[in-house]
């Protein structure tokens, strides 16, 4: 059995030869994914997923129905993208030049979006051009993420704003020490420095 045939493709997704899929992949209705993307194992992409070429997935992604992700983003492993999630690329959109001329590839530099392990970015939300999201973060429903996001970080809101930490497990910490967090779902206490997250301790 090759890799093709241990992926389970909808007849009416649009799938590149040029694309690389991981085994174990699942790929839904109407999703496309353009040539160059290059997706890991065991991702899930639902209803209508675009995956724009040169795009790169990490294993055990789940991208929700309506979700679309444009060049050169990155998501490392286990990246959760809620439906009608938009990854963008342009930091200065136009159809057409100064003079009237309809752009081409020429005229732009795409922006890449960066996200971490394990983090989520919640359905209807937009990430503009050159946003890095932490690893294990996690972005509210209909948030627009205009500037990073901390590892573990909480950001919700138009723009995005920090509201918190949350834990692995998708609790929000609550502080206890200046600089400590504990998670009241799994007991784990997390120490934050400089608002980036250090060690968990069981």
């Amino acid at each position: 059995m090759n890799q093709r045939q241990m992926i389970r493709t909808h007849p009416t997704a649009d799938v590149s030869d040029a694309a690389v899929i991981g085994p174990g992949c699942q790929i839904w209705h109407q999703a496309q994914v353009r040539e160059r993307a290059q997706i890991g194992r065991n991702c899930i992409l639902g209803k209508g997923v675009y995956v724009d070429f040169d795009v790169t997935l990490g294993d055990n992604c789940k991208l929700q129905n309506g979700v679309y992700v444009y060049h050169p983003a990155a998501l490392e492993d286990g990246v959760f993208l809620g439906p009608g999630v938009i990854i963008t690329n342009d930091k200065q959109p136009r159809a057409i030049t100064p003079d009237m001329r309809l752009k081409t590839d020429d005229d732009w530099a795409a922006s890449p979006v960066w996200i971490g392990t394990g983090a989520a970015v919640g359905a209807g939300s937009v990430v503009l051009p050159g946003v890095k999201i932490g690893r294990w973060a996690m972005v509210g429903a209909g948030t627009v993420v205009t500037r990073d996001v901390p590892d573990y970080g909480l950001v919700v809101g138009n723009p995005a704003r920090l509201a918190g930490y949350v834990c692995p497990c998708g609790a929000k910490l609550t502080a206890i020490n200046p600089g400590q967090y504990y998670c009241p779902s799994c007991q784990k206490t997390i120490h934050l420095k400089n608002e980036e997250i250090g060690r968990l301790e069981d």
